[in-house]
Formats: structure tokens, sequence, C-alpha cells
């Protein structure tokens, strides 16, 4: 049994992964780590103060988490300003780790790596649980090869608080290993307004969007004499995460390497 400890729990991510989770033989969620709750239990979306057969009971202290719930792993979909601190107490705990938050630094990342190796835990950071976002990533990828003339567009719900996506980051990251920087547009480009061309990796350009109605969405252009193609990617729900969550849970309890992106799983598929 892979038993799931959830950091994160009451956002909309976190009721996400422990559906999926509870849903999936083999797998329970046994525990919270909310830093306001300490004590009390979450129930069909709700933070309750008596226990039932369904409620997860939840911890403020990690230590006090561990030894009362015995977790196999971390499951964290917090924020940027706090998953480096729980993901790291987390790992010094023995904990193998699944990181959904983006917005975590290349510092950083490279910090809980050397750390998850040292304590010889497995660590799965996924900018996107979902498969099709994943392959939309790889395509892009592939498609890079032949058109290096690229900017991307990602798309979100106005309650994200880290721009760009860290989907929009790990799709520049793989078109960097096989597209030689260069600079796109006018040599003698002007920004009129400061941030008009968008966010800039290696003369890739990332632009974001924050609005209500969006979910999570990202378009990838490539452009090139006389044509355009356009790969784009939607999450009109988030249950399209769910079989990421499973595929990076199952794997990060049964390993003990460290895998930056869905698609170093998909490989093994």
């Amino acid at each position: 049994m892979i038993k799931v400890a959830i950091a994160g729990i009451r956002g909309k991510m976190g009721q996400t992964a422990l559906e999926a989770i509870t849903e999936t033989p083999g797998m329970e969620v046994v525990a919270a780590y909310d830093y306001k709750h300490d004590g009390q239990f979450f129930v069909d979306g709700e933070v309750v103060a008596e226990r039932s057969a369904a409620a997860v009971p939840m911890f403020s202290d990690l230590q006090e988490l561990v030894e009362q719930t015995e977790p196999t792993l971390f499951f964290d979909v917090t924020r940027p300003n706090v998953v480096f601190s729980n993901v790291t107490k987390a790992i010094e705990q023995g904990l193998h780790i699944v990181v959904g938050t983006s917005g975590l630094t290349e510092s950083s990342i490279a910090q809980i790596r050397s750390q998850a190796e040292e304590k010889k835990v497995s660590v799965v950071i996924a900018p996107n649980f979902s498969i099709g976002a994943v392959l939309m990533m790889k395509f892009s990828q592939m498609a890079a090869r032949f058109l290096p003339d690229v900017e991307i567009i990602e798309m979100h719900h106005n309650n994200k608080v880290d721009a760009p996506s860290g989907t929009a980051v790990k799709t520049a990251q793989m078109i960097q290993e096989v597209r030689d920087p260069h600079t796109q547009g006018h040599p003698n480009e002007t920004e009129e307004l400061q941030g008009a061309r968008g966010a800039d990796i290696d003369g890739m350009k990332i632009h974001s969007v924050r609005l209500h109605g969006l979910l999570a969405h990202q378009q990838v252009l490539f452009g090139s004499a006389g044509e355009l193609l356009t790969i784009r990617h939607d999450s009109f729900d988030r249950a399209s995460f769910k079989q990421g969550i499973v595929l990076a849970t199952q794997h990060a309890s049964t390993s003990d390497d460290f895998v930056y992106g869905l698609e170093q799983l998909l490989k093994d598929e």
C-alpha cells in the first residue's frame, strides 16, 4: 500500500490529488500537512473537528505527521513560497516526494536533487500532470528541430500566482536542448511598453495570460517561411491531471531517482 501525505489538500489541486489517489487501488491518503488546521480533519472538501471513516487527519508538524501516520510519500501542491521548505523537510524525514507546485527556481531544484540523492529518496517534480500537456511539450521539442523560431503563449486562471507557468518554462527548456540560441524578430526591435514582447529564454518569447474562466492552456507557435505550426493543449477540468498524479506517485514510491517532468516517465511506458 502506498501511503500518501498531501500538502495543499484544501486547494483545488490538492483535492484532485486526494480523489485520484483514493480512487486508485493500492494507494491511500493517510494525512494532510497544513499550516493552520492541526488536530482537525479534512473530508468532502471541508475542515471538520470530528473524525469519520473518510476523514484525513491534518498536521502542522511534519515529524508528528510521520510518526503517527507513517506515510510512504509526500505530495506537495501548495504555493511557490512554501514548497521548497516543505519538500526539504519531507526529504529529511526520509519520504519520497511528488511536487506539483510550479515556480521553483533552478537553484532550488538543484538543491532538492542534491538532498534527495544524499538521502536516497525519489523526487518527481511535475510542472504539469496532464498527459496531454506532456505530449504537447514532447511534440514541441520535436518540431523545434525543424522550425526553430518559436513563441509560447500560456493561459491560466486568474488565481495562479506565478508567471510564466512551470509548463511554459519546461517547454522552453526542452526546446533549448535541440535549438541553437538566437534572437527572434527585427534586429532593431524596441518595446514601446516594457514587457510587450514577453519573457525571454535564449531568444524564445513566453507570454502569460491570466483570466477568469480559464484553467490551464498553452499554445506553442512555430514560424517559418510561408507557414505557421501551432501545437496547443487545453485542460478544461482538473480531472485531466489524475492520470499523471497516479503515474508520478507510483513511480516515486517505488524508486530512488530524481525526475523533472513527466515526459521522463513516459519513456518507460
